[in-house]
């Protein structure tokens, strides 16, 4: 089942998450504070699968800021993968985006993640070589390793 992404889903959502390589998180953004912070901003457009046991075994953050959709952390729990899960979340996700008026999705992924990028073009996400993405912290910023 998929259903929206609340802040009482967060340990089991982080659990998903942090279950997979590679996935970028930090303790400031991905605080429960920074990720309720984001549902409350975005309250449609992120997506929990649970198994039927209720078990979180799948999420996807994501947004817009008016103009153009972002797609965060997507994640599947490992033994839970190639089912269609994050196929599913990504569905929801682009439906809610497009239902508040949004043409357009972005996101990042690692270059070194090779099975994510596999993923994202399978779905039809392009890889833009006319980019350099850059950022800047404003405050020190510790990543948790995945």
């Amino acid at each position: 089942m998929i259903r929206i992404m609340t802040p009482d889903d967060y340990d089991a959502v982080v659990a998903c998450w942090t279950s997979n390589a590679g996935m970028g998180l930090n303790t400031i953004d991905d605080s429960r504070q920074g990720i309720s912070r984001y549902l409350a901003r975005n309250p449609t457009t992120s997506f929990v699968h649970e198994d039927a046991d209720g078990h979180i075994d799948g999420a996807i953050l994501a947004g817009h800021d008016g103009r153009r959709g972002y797609i965060y952390h997507t994640a599947v729990s490992p033994e839970r993968q190639h089912r269609g899960i994050g196929t599913r979340l990504v569905n929801a996700t682009l439906h809610a985006l497009a239902n508040e008026g949004i043409v357009k999705v972005a996101l990042v992924v690692f270059a070194r993640n090779e099975s994510a990028n596999m993923f994202w073009q399978r779905l039809g996400f392009d890889m833009r070589g006319d980019l350099t993405y850059r950022n800047k912290a404003l405050c020190e910023i510790t990543r948790i390793d995945t």
